[in-house]
Protein backbone atom coordinates (compact mmCIF):
# COMPACT_ATOMS: atom_id res chain seq x y z
CA UNK A 1 0.00 0.00 0.00
CA UNK A 2 1.20 2.99 -1.00
CA UNK A 3 1.07 5.90 1.77
CA UNK A 4 1.41 9.99 1.03
CA UNK A 5 4.97 9.88 2.17
CA UNK A 6 6.02 7.21 -0.28
CA UNK A 7 4.09 9.53 -3.25
CA UNK A 8 6.52 11.54 -5.71
CA UNK A 9 6.60 14.82 -4.91
CA UNK A 10 5.78 16.18 -8.02
CA UNK A 11 2.34 13.67 -7.67
CA UNK A 12 1.35 14.57 -4.22
CA UNK A 13 -2.43 16.03 -4.29
CA UNK A 14 -2.73 19.56 -3.02
CA UNK A 15 -5.61 21.34 -1.38
CA UNK A 16 -8.20 23.05 -3.72
CA UNK A 17 -7.27 26.71 -5.42
CA UNK A 18 -3.26 25.44 -4.41
CA UNK A 19 -2.39 25.05 -8.13
CA UNK A 20 -0.35 22.37 -9.02
CA UNK A 21 3.09 21.85 -9.62
CA UNK A 22 5.44 19.17 -11.80
CA UNK A 23 8.92 18.97 -13.42
CA UNK A 24 9.26 19.55 -17.27
CA UNK A 25 11.12 17.43 -19.75
CA UNK A 26 13.59 19.97 -19.68
CA UNK A 27 14.35 19.30 -16.17
CA UNK A 28 12.46 22.65 -15.06
CA UNK A 29 9.94 22.72 -12.56
CA UNK A 30 6.45 24.18 -13.66
CA UNK A 31 3.66 25.50 -11.04
CA UNK A 32 0.09 26.58 -12.29
CA UNK A 33 -2.90 27.86 -10.49
CA UNK A 34 -5.57 30.94 -10.94
CA UNK A 35 -5.27 34.28 -9.78
CA UNK A 36 -7.30 37.41 -9.94
CA UNK A 37 -6.83 39.69 -13.18
CA UNK A 38 -8.47 42.80 -14.42
CA UNK A 39 -11.75 43.30 -14.90
CA UNK A 40 -12.35 41.09 -12.03
CA UNK A 41 -12.31 37.79 -13.85
CA UNK A 42 -9.69 35.01 -13.17
CA UNK A 43 -6.64 33.52 -15.16
CA UNK A 44 -4.40 30.84 -15.09
CA UNK A 45 -0.97 31.69 -14.72
CA UNK A 46 2.13 29.40 -15.26
CA UNK A 47 5.91 30.15 -13.29
CA UNK A 48 8.87 28.65 -13.36
CA UNK A 49 12.17 27.47 -11.70
CA UNK A 50 14.85 25.56 -11.13
CA UNK A 51 13.57 23.36 -7.70
CA UNK A 52 10.30 22.22 -6.90
CA UNK A 53 10.27 24.76 -3.82
CA UNK A 54 11.46 27.94 -5.81
CA UNK A 55 8.50 27.07 -8.62
CA UNK A 56 5.99 26.74 -5.80
CA UNK A 57 7.04 29.92 -4.13
CA UNK A 58 6.14 31.86 -7.06
CA UNK A 59 2.94 30.38 -7.55
CA UNK A 60 2.38 30.62 -3.94
CA UNK A 61 3.15 34.61 -3.81
CA UNK A 62 1.05 35.31 -7.00
CA UNK A 63 -1.68 33.82 -5.42
CA UNK A 64 -1.55 35.53 -2.03
CA UNK A 65 -1.08 38.95 -3.79
CA UNK A 66 -4.30 37.77 -5.76
CA UNK A 67 -6.15 36.90 -2.48
CA UNK A 68 -5.18 40.44 -1.01
CA UNK A 69 -7.13 41.76 -4.48
CA UNK A 70 -4.34 42.79 -6.70
CA UNK A 71 -5.16 41.75 -10.28
CA UNK A 72 -2.45 40.09 -11.74
CA UNK A 73 -1.48 42.21 -14.96
CA UNK A 74 -1.82 40.86 -18.46
CA UNK A 75 0.98 39.98 -20.38
CA UNK A 76 -1.34 40.33 -23.48
CA UNK A 77 -2.19 44.26 -22.53
CA UNK A 78 -0.72 47.45 -23.32
CA UNK A 79 2.11 48.75 -21.89
CA UNK A 80 0.59 51.37 -20.47
CA UNK A 81 -2.08 49.07 -18.13
CA UNK A 82 1.35 47.38 -17.44
CA UNK A 83 2.97 50.74 -15.79
CA UNK A 84 0.21 51.90 -13.96
CA UNK A 85 -0.24 48.12 -12.31
CA UNK A 86 3.73 48.74 -11.91
CA UNK A 87 3.39 52.37 -9.73
CA UNK A 88 0.43 51.09 -8.18
CA UNK A 89 1.53 47.38 -6.72
CA UNK A 90 4.62 47.11 -7.37
CA UNK A 91 7.23 50.59 -7.11
CA UNK A 92 5.45 51.99 -4.39
CA UNK A 93 6.60 49.69 -2.10
CA UNK A 94 10.06 50.00 -2.54
CA UNK A 95 10.58 53.66 -3.70
CA UNK A 96 10.45 56.81 -1.56
CA UNK A 97 7.30 58.97 -1.66
CA UNK A 98 9.13 61.76 -3.45
CA UNK A 99 10.77 59.10 -6.23
CA UNK A 100 7.58 57.64 -6.75
CA UNK A 101 5.90 60.48 -7.52
CA UNK A 102 8.88 61.69 -10.13
CA UNK A 103 8.32 58.08 -11.54
CA UNK A 104 4.86 58.84 -11.62
CA UNK A 105 4.98 62.34 -13.69
CA UNK A 106 6.97 60.59 -15.51
CA UNK A 107 5.13 58.02 -16.87
CA UNK A 108 1.74 60.09 -17.36
CA UNK A 109 4.11 62.90 -19.16
CA UNK A 110 6.35 60.74 -21.64
CA UNK A 111 5.96 56.85 -20.98
CA UNK A 112 2.15 56.43 -21.97
CA UNK A 113 1.70 58.98 -24.40
CA UNK A 114 4.81 57.73 -26.72
CA UNK A 115 4.62 54.09 -25.62
CA UNK A 116 1.29 52.99 -24.13
CA UNK A 117 -0.66 51.97 -26.87
CA UNK A 118 2.40 49.01 -27.75
CA UNK A 119 1.30 45.20 -26.07
CA UNK A 120 3.65 45.11 -23.55
CA UNK A 121 4.66 41.56 -24.87
CA UNK A 122 5.51 43.11 -28.44
CA UNK A 123 6.87 45.92 -27.03
CA UNK A 124 10.56 46.28 -28.89
CA UNK A 125 14.01 47.97 -28.47
CA UNK A 126 13.34 49.90 -32.19
CA UNK A 127 10.11 50.75 -30.32
CA UNK A 128 12.15 52.01 -27.33
CA UNK A 129 14.96 53.66 -29.30
CA UNK A 130 12.42 55.57 -32.09
CA UNK A 131 10.55 56.95 -28.74
CA UNK A 132 13.46 58.34 -27.34
CA UNK A 133 14.86 59.47 -31.13
CA UNK A 134 11.38 61.72 -31.13
CA UNK A 135 11.38 62.90 -27.60
CA UNK A 136 15.42 63.95 -28.84
CA UNK A 137 14.42 65.89 -31.62
CA UNK A 138 10.76 67.19 -31.02
CA UNK A 139 9.91 70.78 -29.55
CA UNK A 140 8.04 69.79 -26.07
CA UNK A 141 5.76 72.78 -26.30
CA UNK A 142 4.56 71.62 -29.68
CA UNK A 143 4.43 67.98 -28.53
CA UNK A 144 2.89 68.60 -25.06
CA UNK A 145 0.44 71.08 -26.64
CA UNK A 146 1.77 73.64 -23.81
CA UNK A 147 1.73 76.58 -25.65
CA UNK A 148 -1.77 76.08 -26.75
CA UNK A 149 -2.55 76.28 -22.74
CA UNK A 150 -0.88 79.79 -22.52
CA UNK A 151 -2.99 82.97 -23.01
CA UNK A 152 -0.57 84.08 -24.72
CA UNK A 153 0.85 81.34 -27.45
CA UNK A 154 4.66 81.98 -27.85
CA UNK A 155 5.74 79.04 -29.84
CA UNK A 156 4.60 76.41 -32.08
CA UNK A 157 0.32 78.09 -31.74
CA UNK A 158 1.98 81.31 -32.65
CA UNK A 159 4.06 80.28 -35.73
CA UNK A 160 7.36 80.44 -34.14
CA UNK A 161 8.53 77.13 -32.16
CA UNK A 162 11.35 77.66 -29.22
CA UNK A 163 12.56 74.16 -30.18
CA UNK A 164 12.72 73.34 -26.33
CA UNK A 165 13.98 69.79 -26.03
CA UNK A 166 14.66 68.25 -23.53
CA UNK A 167 18.38 67.53 -21.81
CA UNK A 168 20.47 64.52 -22.36
CA UNK A 169 19.89 64.02 -18.83
CA UNK A 170 16.31 64.19 -19.06
CA UNK A 171 16.20 61.14 -21.61
CA UNK A 172 18.52 58.78 -19.74
CA UNK A 173 16.37 59.10 -16.55
CA UNK A 174 13.06 58.71 -18.71
CA UNK A 175 14.94 55.18 -20.12
CA UNK A 176 15.59 54.45 -16.62
CA UNK A 177 12.84 54.48 -15.41
CA UNK A 178 11.15 52.36 -18.77
CA UNK A 179 13.67 50.03 -17.23
CA UNK A 180 12.80 50.17 -14.30
CA UNK A 181 9.51 49.39 -14.76
CA UNK A 182 10.68 46.09 -17.98
CA UNK A 183 12.29 44.76 -15.31
CA UNK A 184 9.88 44.13 -13.03
CA UNK A 185 7.88 42.36 -15.65
CA UNK A 186 10.77 40.23 -16.41
CA UNK A 187 11.12 39.20 -12.89
CA UNK A 188 7.14 38.66 -12.99
CA UNK A 189 7.88 36.50 -16.26
CA UNK A 190 5.50 38.66 -17.91
CA UNK A 191 7.68 39.15 -20.42
CA UNK A 192 10.88 37.14 -21.24
CA UNK A 193 13.59 39.68 -21.60
CA UNK A 194 14.24 43.48 -20.74
CA UNK A 195 14.46 45.08 -24.48
CA UNK A 196 15.01 48.81 -23.23
CA UNK A 197 18.02 47.21 -21.93
CA UNK A 198 19.11 46.92 -25.63
CA UNK A 199 19.28 50.41 -26.10
CA UNK A 200 22.03 52.66 -25.60
CA UNK A 201 21.34 56.41 -24.79
CA UNK A 202 25.02 57.41 -24.17
CA UNK A 203 26.62 58.77 -21.38
CA UNK A 204 25.43 62.40 -20.36
CA UNK A 205 27.61 65.06 -19.52
CA UNK A 206 27.35 65.70 -15.49
CA UNK A 207 25.56 68.61 -14.13
CA UNK A 208 27.77 71.62 -13.68
CA UNK A 209 28.30 73.03 -10.79
CA UNK A 210 29.95 76.12 -9.26
CA UNK A 211 31.44 75.38 -6.07
CA UNK A 212 32.80 78.37 -3.58
CA UNK A 213 36.40 79.22 -3.63
CA UNK A 214 38.10 79.34 -0.25
CA UNK A 215 37.86 83.42 -0.74
CA UNK A 216 34.25 83.46 -1.33
CA UNK A 217 33.81 80.90 1.25
CA UNK A 218 35.30 82.86 3.92
CA UNK A 219 33.00 85.68 3.10
CA UNK A 220 30.12 83.83 2.98
CA UNK A 221 30.49 82.79 7.38
CA UNK A 222 31.44 86.19 7.57
CA UNK A 223 28.17 86.82 6.37
CA UNK A 224 26.44 84.37 8.19
CA UNK A 225 27.92 85.69 11.58
CA UNK A 226 25.65 86.25 14.24
CA UNK A 227 22.78 84.55 12.11
CA UNK A 228 20.85 82.10 14.58
CA UNK A 229 21.49 79.38 11.89
CA UNK A 230 25.27 79.93 11.82
CA UNK A 231 26.34 76.92 13.15
CA UNK A 232 24.57 74.85 10.16
CA UNK A 233 26.23 76.81 7.68
CA UNK A 234 29.57 76.06 9.45
CA UNK A 235 28.79 72.98 9.32
CA UNK A 236 28.11 72.20 6.19
CA UNK A 237 30.79 73.82 4.82
CA UNK A 238 33.23 71.73 6.98
CA UNK A 239 31.86 68.93 6.51
CA UNK A 240 29.75 68.17 2.98
CA UNK A 241 26.50 67.05 4.83
CA UNK A 242 23.24 67.30 2.33
CA UNK A 243 20.55 69.31 3.18
CA UNK A 244 18.20 66.44 4.15
CA UNK A 245 20.94 65.72 6.86
CA UNK A 246 21.50 68.69 8.43
CA UNK A 247 18.19 69.16 9.11
CA UNK A 248 17.63 65.47 10.20
CA UNK A 249 20.54 65.37 12.81
CA UNK A 250 19.45 65.32 16.16
CA UNK A 251 20.86 66.14 19.79
CA UNK A 252 21.71 62.18 20.75
CA UNK A 253 23.15 62.23 17.20
CA UNK A 254 26.18 64.26 18.39
CA UNK A 255 28.93 63.55 20.66
CA UNK A 256 30.17 67.23 21.15
CA UNK A 257 32.80 65.77 23.97
CA UNK A 258 34.25 63.29 21.28
CA UNK A 259 33.43 65.84 18.43
CA UNK A 260 31.52 63.47 16.29
CA UNK A 261 28.57 63.22 14.32
CA UNK A 262 26.18 60.10 13.13
CA UNK A 263 24.06 60.41 9.93
CA UNK A 264 21.29 57.82 10.45
CA UNK A 265 18.80 60.02 8.79
CA UNK A 266 17.07 62.59 6.07
CA UNK A 267 14.32 65.60 6.65
CA UNK A 268 12.42 65.74 3.52
CA UNK A 269 8.97 67.46 2.57
CA UNK A 270 6.57 64.55 0.85
CA UNK A 271 2.99 65.09 -0.38
CA UNK A 272 1.05 63.58 1.81
CA UNK A 273 3.30 63.27 5.28
CA UNK A 274 4.53 66.82 5.17
CA UNK A 275 7.74 67.47 6.58
CA UNK A 276 8.75 63.40 6.98
CA UNK A 277 11.85 61.92 8.68
CA UNK A 278 13.18 59.11 6.26
CA UNK A 279 16.64 56.72 6.77
CA UNK A 280 19.08 57.83 4.74
CA UNK A 281 19.70 58.48 0.96
CA UNK A 282 21.73 55.04 0.75
CA UNK A 283 23.55 52.30 2.89
CA UNK A 284 26.60 54.22 2.16
CA UNK A 285 25.56 57.74 3.81
CA UNK A 286 23.91 56.25 7.23
CA UNK A 287 27.76 57.23 8.57
CA UNK A 288 29.79 58.65 11.75
CA UNK A 289 32.08 61.67 11.15
CA UNK A 290 34.57 63.82 12.73
CA UNK A 291 33.53 66.92 13.89
CA UNK A 292 35.90 70.19 13.83
CA UNK A 293 36.81 71.74 16.68
CA UNK A 294 35.26 75.15 15.36
CA UNK A 295 31.48 73.45 14.85
CA UNK A 296 31.77 71.57 18.31
CA UNK A 297 32.12 75.21 19.50
CA UNK A 298 29.16 76.86 18.09
CA UNK A 299 26.86 73.53 18.38
CA UNK A 300 27.29 74.23 22.29
CA UNK A 301 26.41 77.77 21.59
CA UNK A 302 23.61 76.92 19.43
CA UNK A 303 22.18 74.05 22.08
CA UNK A 304 22.01 77.22 24.81
CA UNK A 305 20.20 79.59 22.50
CA UNK A 306 17.86 76.92 21.42
CA UNK A 307 16.89 76.30 25.34
CA UNK A 308 16.70 80.13 25.13
CA UNK A 309 14.47 80.27 22.72
CA UNK A 310 11.94 77.05 24.03
CA UNK A 311 11.62 78.94 27.33
CA UNK A 312 10.91 81.92 25.36
CA UNK A 313 8.08 79.87 23.31
CA UNK A 314 6.40 78.75 26.20
CA UNK A 315 4.08 76.35 25.62
CA UNK A 316 3.81 77.15 21.98
CA UNK A 317 7.33 75.28 21.59
CA UNK A 318 7.11 72.17 19.59
CA UNK A 319 10.06 70.42 21.93
CA UNK A 320 11.74 69.06 18.91
CA UNK A 321 14.54 66.89 19.50
CA UNK A 322 16.22 68.14 16.52
CA UNK A 323 19.62 70.21 16.03
CA UNK A 324 18.49 72.68 13.72
CA UNK A 325 14.94 73.94 14.20
CA UNK A 326 12.22 77.26 14.01
CA UNK A 327 12.07 79.69 16.82
CA UNK A 328 9.09 77.80 17.76
CA UNK A 329 10.96 74.14 18.10
CA UNK A 330 9.79 72.75 15.15
CA UNK A 331 11.59 71.63 12.24
CA UNK A 332 12.92 73.96 9.57
CA UNK A 333 11.29 73.35 5.76
CA UNK A 334 14.32 72.51 3.65
CA UNK A 335 12.65 74.97 1.33
CA UNK A 336 12.84 78.24 3.83
CA UNK A 337 16.33 76.87 4.36
CA UNK A 338 17.21 77.81 0.78
CA UNK A 339 15.70 81.06 1.04
CA UNK A 340 17.67 82.02 4.29
CA UNK A 341 21.00 80.61 2.03
CA UNK A 342 20.10 83.07 -0.78
CA UNK A 343 19.59 85.67 0.81
CA UNK A 344 22.86 84.97 2.79
CA UNK A 345 24.53 84.72 -0.25
CA UNK A 346 23.28 88.01 -1.52
CA UNK A 347 24.50 89.75 1.59
CA UNK A 348 27.82 88.70 0.75
CA UNK A 349 27.94 89.88 -2.09
CA UNK A 350 27.88 86.36 -3.75
CA UNK A 351 27.06 84.43 -6.90
CA UNK A 352 23.94 82.67 -6.64
CA UNK A 353 24.45 78.75 -5.92
CA UNK A 354 22.35 76.16 -5.16
CA UNK A 355 22.48 74.97 -1.33
CA UNK A 356 23.98 71.12 -2.62
CA UNK A 357 26.77 73.30 -3.99
CA UNK A 358 28.02 73.59 -0.65
CA UNK A 359 28.49 70.05 -0.36
CA UNK A 360 30.47 70.35 -3.55
CA UNK A 361 32.50 72.63 -2.32
CA UNK A 362 33.70 71.05 0.97
CA UNK A 363 34.98 68.48 -1.56
CA UNK A 364 36.78 70.68 -3.73
CA UNK A 365 38.76 72.26 -1.41
CA UNK A 366 39.42 69.71 0.54
CA UNK A 367 40.67 67.81 -2.95
CA UNK A 368 42.70 70.88 -3.62
CA UNK A 369 44.44 70.59 0.02
CA UNK A 370 45.24 66.95 -0.65
CA UNK A 371 42.92 64.66 0.92
CA UNK A 372 42.55 61.40 0.03
CA UNK A 373 39.75 61.19 -2.01
CA UNK A 374 38.59 58.01 -0.48
CA UNK A 375 38.41 59.71 2.81
CA UNK A 376 36.06 62.58 0.93
CA UNK A 377 34.29 59.48 -0.60
CA UNK A 378 33.64 58.32 3.73
CA UNK A 379 33.07 62.07 4.81
CA UNK A 380 30.50 62.65 2.08
CA UNK A 381 28.49 59.57 2.68
CA UNK A 382 29.20 57.93 -1.58
CA UNK A 383 28.19 53.82 -1.70
CA UNK A 384 30.88 53.92 -3.94
CA UNK A 385 34.50 55.66 -4.63
CA UNK A 386 33.60 55.77 -8.20
CA UNK A 387 30.90 58.38 -7.61
CA UNK A 388 33.51 60.53 -6.06
CA UNK A 389 35.96 60.02 -8.68
CA UNK A 390 33.72 60.85 -11.42
CA UNK A 391 31.84 63.89 -9.76
CA UNK A 392 35.07 65.61 -9.35
CA UNK A 393 36.86 64.21 -12.11
CA UNK A 394 37.73 68.41 -13.28
CA UNK A 395 39.17 69.15 -9.63
CA UNK A 396 41.69 65.51 -9.78
CA UNK A 397 42.62 66.84 -13.64
CA UNK A 398 44.02 70.11 -12.14
CA UNK A 399 45.32 68.87 -9.69
CA UNK A 400 46.96 66.66 -11.92
CA UNK A 401 48.29 69.58 -14.12
CA UNK A 402 49.93 71.28 -11.03
CA UNK A 403 51.63 68.39 -10.26
CA UNK A 404 52.85 67.37 -13.72
CA UNK A 405 54.16 71.18 -14.24
CA UNK A 406 56.04 71.08 -10.87
CA UNK A 407 57.86 67.80 -12.06
CA UNK A 408 58.51 70.26 -15.09
CA UNK A 409 60.15 72.77 -12.99
CA UNK A 410 62.12 70.12 -11.67
CA UNK A 411 63.27 68.89 -14.82
CA UNK A 412 64.12 72.82 -16.13
CA UNK A 413 66.27 73.23 -12.91
CA UNK A 414 70.05 73.46 -13.38
CA UNK A 415 71.70 69.99 -13.56
CA UNK A 416 74.40 71.44 -10.51
CA UNK A 417 75.14 74.33 -8.72
CA UNK A 418 78.28 75.18 -10.24
CA UNK A 419 80.57 73.28 -8.00
CA UNK A 420 82.43 70.36 -8.68
CA UNK A 421 82.86 66.64 -6.85
CA UNK A 422 85.22 63.71 -7.46
CA UNK A 423 83.06 60.91 -9.19
CA UNK A 424 84.53 58.49 -6.69
CA UNK A 425 80.99 56.79 -5.89
CA UNK A 426 81.26 58.03 -2.22
CA UNK A 427 79.14 61.07 -2.25
CA UNK A 428 75.48 60.95 -3.93
CA UNK A 429 74.81 62.12 -7.44
CA UNK A 430 73.98 66.31 -7.37
CA UNK A 431 69.91 66.90 -7.37
CA UNK A 432 68.63 69.78 -9.31
CA UNK A 433 65.42 70.50 -6.97
CA UNK A 434 63.40 68.93 -4.19
CA UNK A 435 60.20 67.21 -6.12
CA UNK A 436 57.23 67.62 -3.83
Amino acid sequence: MTTPRDTPASRRVRANGDGTVYQRKDNRWEAAGYVLAPGNTRKRIRVYGTTRKEALSKLTEKIAASNRGLPAPSARGSLAAYLTYWLENGAVHHLRENTHTRYTAVTRLYLIPGLGKKKLTKLTAKDVRTWLNQLRTTCQCCTRGLDTARDQPLCCAAGNCCSKRLSPLTLTYLHSVLKSALEHAVREEEIPRNVARNVRTGTPRPRRFEPLTAEEAREFLAAASGHRLQPLFELALHTGLRKGELLGLRWEDLDLAGGTASIRRTLQRTSTGGLTTLPTKTRASERRIALPTRCVQSLKLHREQQQREREAAGTTCQHSRHVFTTTQGSPIDPTNLTRTFTTLLRNAGLRRIRFHDVRHSTATLLLEQGVELVVIKELLGHAHIAVTATVYAHVRLRLQRDAIDLLGNAFDGPANDGSTHDDDGDDPPPCGATVH
